[in-house]
């Protein structure tokens, strides 16, 4: 722990006595996907604890469904899912009159889900390299564009988190003319182990001090680079995780009949299609159950920022966390999707480079002004890399604070 905290203190201190431009700046951003804000607290991970010491700590809020593709997208475009289209894992599109699911090729790599301009288009069209790997959307044509470098999810082998890692420094160790100013890794763990056995669990433990000790190994190799010192090094997610189980799960037969539904679309939130004239009997017999939230879909509180896109049913049910709305008895070990203001749900962000205080613990606001929220990466991106952004709900101002 001692050497790790002295190396990331000289490298912080390199970095703040060079000068350059943001545009001379290089960024890497890696997402562990289900890495909980609290995870460094609770499992040992030493490379965090230094990066909160030598550069910015911070608990991050996803937006809502908090869930994968949803607040992946969020951080590439900062817009809320209502907003950008990816409202859920799963859904209803009326457009294509198709369901999305993110194991379904067909829905998934048709670009007409994909709304709002990712940093990587917005950074292109701007004369700025970006490369992405396995980050969603960025092997999909949305707008015509693709990143510079990218890897396809489908294409095989598909690359272990060692093979992400070598990509990662390859990319950034390229000639300068070739040389992405913007490198998007996604690494899907410990979201598994979090839903197979809980976020407080031996395993859980186990992955999330593997992850830490290759985001180490990852970002020394990194800070070996000629350059090391333009380097901004950004560690994010995209949720947390809370535990669940088949005790805590509301069936959904117990209380409507399927006949009264056109479509019963995702869990955690789930989207419900009422056949015609059935609106207010789904909405009537649900909004009394115990432990979950039901809502017309122009009613969703509006600290969520959800219930305008025409992808959601006319009725959304979102479970108290912890609990689960299902057809079935639900399941046991851990999950997401819950309201965003949940603590559990939040995400640990840490961040190191010229551009970054050093020893900077930010605050944490709660309630809709909330002070750090994922919108506001793509903004933080395109003012690192020196590019306008488009139009977007993510506010600079607002995690500015962050910068030197």
């Amino acid at each position: 722990m001692r050497k790790v905290l002295s190396f990331i203190l000289l490298t912080a201190l390199l970095a703040s006595v060079a000068c350059q431009n943001q545009s001379d700046t290089y960024t890497v951003i890696i997402s562990l996907d289900g890495n909980r804000w609290d995870y460094p607290d609770y499992y040992e991970m030493p490379f965090f604890d230094s990066l909160a010491t030598a550069g910015v700590k911070a608990r991050m809020e996803p937006s809502f469904p908090s869930s994968t593709f949803p607040n992946h997208y969020t951080m590439a475009t900062g817009l809320v899912p209502d907003h950008h289209g990816l409202v859920n894992n799963s859904f209803w599109n009326p457009e294509t009159q198709h369901g999305y699911a993110i194991r379904d090729a067909e829905a998934r790599f048709d670009p007409r889900y994909y709304l709002g301009e990712p940093i990587w288009v917005t950074a292109q069209k701007q004369g700025v390299k970006c490369a992405a790997i396995y980050w969603v959307g960025s092997d999909i044509p949305i707008k015509e564009t693709y990143p510079t470098y990218y890897r396809h999810w489908d294409e095989v082998p598909h690359w272990t988190f060692s093979e992400r890692c070598d990509e990662i420094v390859r990319l950034m160790s390229l000639p300068e003319k070739e040389r992405p100013r913007l490198v998007m890794g996604y690494f899907d763990e410990p979201d598994h182990m979090g839903h197979v056995y809980g976020p407080i669990s031996p395993e859980t433990k186990e992955m999330c001090e593997q992850m830490d000790s290759l985001m180490h190994s990852l970002y020394l190799r990194l800070m070996a680079l000629p350059y090391a010192d333009k380097i901004n090094f950004i560690l994010a997610g995209d949720h947390g995780m809370t535990s669940i189980s088949r005790n805590r799960c509301v069936r959904a037969t117990d209380y409507i009949s399927m006949d009264w539904v056109e479509r019963f679309v995702g869990s955690t939130p789930t989207s419900i299609w009422p056949k015609e004239g059935y609106t207010d009997s789904l909405y009537n017999h649900l909004s009394g159950v115990e432990h979950i939230n039901v809502w017309k879909k122009g009613d969703v509180p509006e600290y969520l920022h959800y219930g305008t896109s025409d992808r959601l049913g006319e009725i959304l049910v979102s479970p108290e966390l912890g609990w689960q709305f299902s057809l079935n008895n639900g399941r046991d070990g851990g999950n997401h999707g819950f309201d965003c203001k949940e603590t559990d749900m939040m995400v640990a962000f840490r961040a190191i480079g010229p551009d970054f205080k050093e020893n900077y613990d930010a605050p944490y606001t709660e309630g809709e002004k909330s002070s750090f929220r994922n919108i506001d990466l793509y903004p933080l991106l395109c003012h690192l890399l020196g590019v306008k952004p488009a139009p977007v709900d993510g506010k600079l101002e607002r995690i500015q604070k962050i910068l030197k």
